[in-house]
């Protein structure tokens, strides 16, 4: 892993790039079955992510990478709330960070060295993860994960999949059981060969899959559930959602009840065992994963007592019980054939690898993410360069090392200028990244921001895809956000276009129209502005309530960066982090730092960003946002807990406060309502003391939960 960064600034910029990356690769995996990356890559941008989190815990983002799950769901499908988030798995990478997960668990718990930890041990199968709703012994639902919260509703298609039943015994009134749709290997290349046989009888271009995954998504996420019926997928159970009781008090039982309704279950499940015991399943399951009949990518592990899990509970995206030690990624040699360079929504360069085609782990791949200008000179590439790639399981891989850097040839040069409106393309100081500086006047700017605004994420205006969204631009209808809502003083111009008739366009309109009203989270981020992603804005608005309150924020911010100069003798990087700090008291909200109040002003200081955001809000009212928070004595209010805790370890003690519905901040502030105190509480207990903010003790903290219990 390249070195951390030095300075909070460098860190809140690599933070901010990662997570937009992530989240554009989470959107391909899970909600278009199109990567671009391999999970080793992947993997390695979570790890730097989690590593520069680690370093510098205070600029954790609200939509870090490592508290979302997957991505929003495509707009095929109808969309439907998990009654139970379904949550994805931290990842290991060796056995030292499966120990270290052992290690989270008995410290969250407060458990001696001496007591037993019993764990699961089963693999991990590389397909669709899918949940299944059975009432009173009935199938009545199937979802995708989505992005967690909110899944694709695929019970017409779930029904035509031998392995899973359309009704069970024995279960309770309400059981939902999570597992895995596939492809076998064998059925995969059988299916492939069929659609390259009908293709050729047809005269039409074979449409055949990357891999066995995308395949499996693919045939699940269909419109018709007669494809799906037609194609080779199964079914394999690893969990449950919402019961309303559950068939035993432990992993294993719980999983012996589902096998015992007619569920296929891993003949390599294993349980209940110790670290050692895990160890050897990993290694023997890596042993034999070439041989299995389907693919896989790791080993999961989870505690198998179930009321530890309850109290282990989830920390951002992932459950604190359970861990998935990847394995190994796959490698291959290929030539290097060309770099291309993409310009994103935010003016980023970015240079792809055009590769010669090379099978890595039964995947033909022929493209591969170069990142920046600093991993090209890492790795020293030119065309004409042999490479070794590796993947882990999708279909482009990560350029790993060079084998012909010392061949005396000139040095690829990152283009200086963009290669779309030829603005020039520099890099800001403490970034890596290169940008076009052309703004709203780079078409690829102009169009990546316009499908953000109305992307599924944000506004998710249906009918208005890359296509359409290009047409309008070509013929200067639409330039900005506002100019999508004035789109029905043209309808008679667009029914004399090709393709377009009374009904496509009058649906349009009524898209539009239906969001006149927008939810204001999802209008926020649609804007695009940096460091400002969904979650955050979700954050945001939960304190703020109303856009118009957030622009005084950001006018707030403006003044107050106008009225914190550098002091004598104070560096560039102290002025920031300290003017950054005041930025994120001022703003009051967990896990909003001084960079997103930064980013905020900097929208507003500029006077182009305040006319867009005029025009936009005189069509548009977004009504105030408003979150339902469960009814306790500290729901709304902000809390503080210090010292150190007996009965509780302090990751259980926010969890309790967050399911109360409080924040949870790490240091005392006028905003500050509560602080909760501990043995040997020092500073924080005094200031707020000093700012006649209510203390409480741990016990009398208890008492408060226990009322709502």
């Amino acid at each position: 892993m390249d070195p951390l960064p030095q300075t909070p600034q460098e860190a809140a910029a690599e933070l901010e790039k990662l997570a937009a990356e992530i989240a554009h690769h989470n959107r391909l995996y899970h909600a278009e079955d199109a990567p671009e990356i391999s999970d080793a890559e992947y993997d390695a941008l979570m790890r730097r992510n989690t590593a520069i989190e680690a370093a510098f815990p205070d600029l954790v983002r609200p939509d870090s990478p490592s508290k979302l799950v997957g991505a929003a769901p495509s707009g095929a499908l109808s969309k439907i709330a998990h009654a139970r988030p379904m949550f994805s798995l931290d990842n290991g990478f060796n056995d030292e960070e499966v120990a270290d997960f052992l290690g989270r668990v008995r410290r969250f718990l407060n458990l001696s060295d001496a007591e037993p930890v019993a764990l699961t041990a089963e693999p991990k199968i590389d397909g669709l993860s899918c949940s299944l709703r059975y009432v009173n012994g009935k199938l009545v639902q199937a979802l995708t994960r989505g992005d967690g919260q909110i899944g694709e509703d695929v019970t017409a298609n779930a029904r035509t999949i031998r392995d899973i039943p359309h009704e069970i015994a024995g279960a309770p009134e309400v059981f939902e059981v999570r597992g895995e749709v596939y492809m076998a290997k064998e059925d995969f290349a059988a299916l492939n060969a069929r659609l390259l046989a009908e293709a050729e009888a047809s005269g039409k271009e074979a449409r055949q899959f990357a891999n066995p995954r995308n395949a499996a998504a693919g045939s699940l996420r269909q419109k018709d559930a007669a494809v799906t019926a037609s194609r080779p997928l199964r079914f394999w159970a690893w969990g449950w959602g919402e019961v309303t009781a559950l068939p035993g008090e432990t992993q294993v039982a719980v999983i012996r009840a589902i096998e015992a309704m007619g569920f296929p279950v891993s003949d390599l499940f294993i349980g209940p065992v110790d670290l050692d015991a895990a160890l050897a399943q990993y290694r023997k399951i890596e042993a034999v994963r070439a041989d299995l009949p389907f693919d896989i990518d790791g080993v999961v592990y989870k505690v198998d007592r179930l009321d530890w899990q309850t109290r282990l509970g989830f920390v951002g995206r992932f459950p604190r019980w359970g861990l998935a030690h990847k394995f190994p990624a796959e490698r291959a040699q290929t030539i290097l054939r060309a770099i291309d360079i993409q310009v994103g929504r935010t003016g980023k360069l970015t240079p792809v690898a055009r590769l010669e085609p090379v099978t890595v782990g039964g995947v033909v791949v022929t493209n591969a993410t170069l990142h920046n200008a600093d991993e090209i000179a890492r790795l020293g590439v030119r065309p004409g360069d042999r490479v070794v790639l590796q993947r882990a399981g999708d279909v482009i891989p990560q350029i790993v090392e060079n084998l012909t850097r010392d061949e005396a040839r000139e040095p690829w040069a990152f283009p200086v200028h963009c290669p779309i409106c030829n603005s020039e393309a520099v890099a800001e100081e403490g970034e890596v990244d290169i940008r076009c500086t052309g703004g709203l006047i780079c078409p690829a700017q102009r169009l990546e921001r316009l499908k953000h605004f109305v992307s599924r994420g944000a506004l998710d205006i249906e009918g208005l895809g890359e296509k359409t969204l290009v047409e309008f631009l070509d013929l200067g209808w639409i330039a900005e956000p506002a100019d999508i809502f004035r789109l029905a003083a043209h309808r008679e111009e667009l029914l004399g276009r090709e393709g377009w008739q009374e009904k496509s366009a009058d649906a349009l309109m009524a898209a539009i129209e239906a969001k006149r009203a927008p939810d204001a989270a999802r209008l926020l981020f649609g804007l695009g502005i940096r460091h400002i992603g969904a979650i955050t804005a979700r954050d945001l608005l939960k304190r703020y309530t109303t856009l118009p309150a957030l622009q005084a924020l950001a006018d707030e911010v403006i003044a107050l960066r106008d009225a914190t100069p550098p002091q004598i003798g104070e560096t560039e990087a102290k002025h920031r982090a300290r003017l950054d700090k005041a930025i994120a008291e001022h703003i009051g909200v967990e896990n909003v730092g001084g960079a997103v109040g930064q980013a905020l002003a900097d929208f507003f200081h500029e006077p182009h960003n305040r006319a867009v955001w005029d025009d936009l809000l005189r069509e548009v009212i977004p009504p105030p946002y408003i979150v339902e928070t469960r009814d306790s004595a500290v729901s709304g209010k902000t809390l503080v807990f210090t010292g150190t805790l007996e009965a509780l370890s302090r990751d259980e003690a926010k969890a309790q406060a967050e399911s109360l519905g409080a924040r949870v901040a790490g240091s005392v502030s006028k905003k500050t309502d509560l602080v909760i105190v501990g043995a040997n509480a020092g500073s924080k207990r005094k200031k707020a003391e000093d700012l006649g903010i209510r203390v409480i003790s741990e016990s009398e903290w208890l008492q408060i939960v226990a009322t709502v219990a």
